[in-house]
């Protein structure tokens, strides 16, 4: 990876707290010269205007330093496949009433490589979600045979903004899609919302409907490497939603999913299942799927999301790692979170940032292969979304003043997106005090990335150490750092 003296995000407006606004400068103007050291060090801090800005300054030539972190480059763990975020209706409608000055903006600053933070995963949902202005599926009810089946919703708003995703991130996006709920018809309380099951005689038909859903969008041009069985299927909402039990899940991979992707040449997409939190529950959708040869032959790994910390709960970061070492030839892929309780007086809040420094951090050195966030866009009030479950995104576009608002989300995100890059391997490391976080990769051009993240309220000296290589660097409080050596 060639690394520059900046990083050359377009000029942003953030939205402050008492809602005037300022230019931000991206880091060319505010943190460290020149230098010709082959560490590389950038820097996103609170109450300062780093952000991603490269900061060489804070390398120290004093050796002396409160936390040493170790790092052990011989020794590897998993292959990280990217980060990125769902590229939902909401964002794709919210996308659409950009200018197009601030929609290139926007795709730049996600997707380029080089000028913004180079997401290379997306999620997208099969037709409708929450994050819908509408409920709608694909067919007319009651087609069972899916003669009715057309994307056409799709194509006003959101394969569109895929296909310029895909563009702007150098003509490769690893996309995978997620179902919320069958039809209503399909589902044993004729509602595509609110929970119900899958009913038993439409098993087949549902299996069929991915199919025609991966072969529509393909046809688009838009390839599809994989998809979840089924978004939180152990929560009943009042959006779409569906319930499959553990065996159910199994059940329906086992009889009606995988044969069907096998029969219609698609064995290649790789299957995620569970897609919903952390906890015992990961566990044992892992251990009854993997465990069982003939439906672990259709899973490539399981999908989770971080909702178990929802009113105060403690984030299970333990159950990542358990599944992680019991089926080391599976993999662990974080597929949704986000901040919720939407807030306008708090895009500026740096706890949420910090909320996605800690999970990224302890996913990763569990197991995790890649990290995907929610909404990658939404509107100044967090929608829009049609049961009025507002939340937070890392952008949101005001679009009544054509103005993107970068949160300090974006640029945490940003410290692992644009420097850990696809095919990396994670390396071991050991760090001497827990007031810093900390990960590791090496990319396939032998640049080893470093994340360390300061939670607390004073600058932390640590030295980095990499086999007989020690950089001393100071960290601000409240800020992440990514090293490159």
């Amino acid at each position: 990876m060639k690394i520059t003296n900046r990083i050359l995000l377009a000029p942003i407006l953030v939205l402050q707290l008492s809602c005037s606004s300022s230019k931000v400068v991206d880091g060319s103007a505010v943190s460290g010269s020149k230098s010709n050291t082959k560490v590389a060090v950038y820097t996103t801090a609170e109450n300062t205007n780093l952000r991603l800005s490269l900061s060489n300054n804070l390398i120290s030539k004093a050796t002396n330093s409160t936390v040493s972190i170790i790092l052990d480059p011989d020794k590897t763990d998993q292959t990280f496949l990217g980060i990125g975020g769902a590229i939902t209706d909401a964002s794709a409608e919210v996308f659409a009433k950009l200018s197009p000055k601030k929609q290139q903006e926007f795709l730049t600053a996600y997707y380029d490589k080089n000028k913004g933070i180079g997401y290379t995963l997306a999620r997208t949902n099969i037709h409708s979600c929450d994050f819908s202005s509408d409920s709608y599926t694909y067919v007319t009810e009651g087609d069972k045979d899916l003669k009715t089946f057309n994307i056409d919703h799709d194509r006003k708003y959101r394969i569109p903004l895929i296909k310029k995703a895909i563009e702007t991130a150098g003509g490769k996006l690893t996309l995978f899609a997620s179902p919320w709920s069958p039809p209503a018809f399909m589902k044993d309380n004729n509602d595509i919302l609110r929970g119900g099951v899958l009913l038993p005689e439409f098993a087949q038909s549902w299996a069929n409907y991915y199919v025609k859903f991966i072969q529509a969008y393909e046809k688009e041009g838009i390839p599809v490497w994989g998809l979840t069985i089924q978004n939180e299927p152990m929560a009943k909402q009042r959006w779409e939603s569906c319930i499959y039990t553990p065996e159910a899940e199994r059940d329906f991979l086992k009889n009606f999913l995988g044969p069907t992707l096998e029969k219609e040449g698609l064995a290649s997409k790789n299957v995620i299942i569970w897609d919903h939190n952390r906890g015992d529950q990961l566990e044992k959708r892992a251990n009854l799927v993997f465990s069982d040869p003939e439906v672990s032959k259709y899973a490539w790994g399981i999908g989770f999301h971080w909702y178990e910390t929802w009113n105060g709960g403690t984030p299970k970061f333990e159950s990542v790692g358990e599944v992680h070492k019991v089926f080391p030839n599976k993999n662990l892929l974080f597929t949704e979170g986000c901040i919720e309780k939407f807030d306008a007086t708090k895009f500026q809040f740096w706890g949420n940032a910090e909320r996605y420094g800690i999970n990224m951090i302890n996913d990763f050195n569990n197991g995790t292969v890649g990290w995907t966030d929610w909404n990658i866009l939404l509107d100044q009030n967090g929608g829009p979304n049609h049961v009025g479950n507002f939340c937070f995104a890392p952008i949101h576009a005001d679009i009544t003043k054509d103005e993107l608002i970068y949160t300090p989300m974006y640029y945490y995100i940003g410290h692992f997106s644009k420097f850990i890059r696809p095919n990396a391997k994670r390396i071991i490391e050991t760090i001497s005090d827990k007031i810093l976080l900390s990960t590791s990769f090496k990319n396939s051009d032998n640049k080893i990335v470093t994340i360390v993240m300061n939670q607390s309220d004073k600058e932390v000296v640590y030295t980095l150490i990499n086999q007989d290589t020690k950089t001393t660097i100071t960290i601000p409080a409240h800020a992440l750092q990514t090293i490159i050596n």
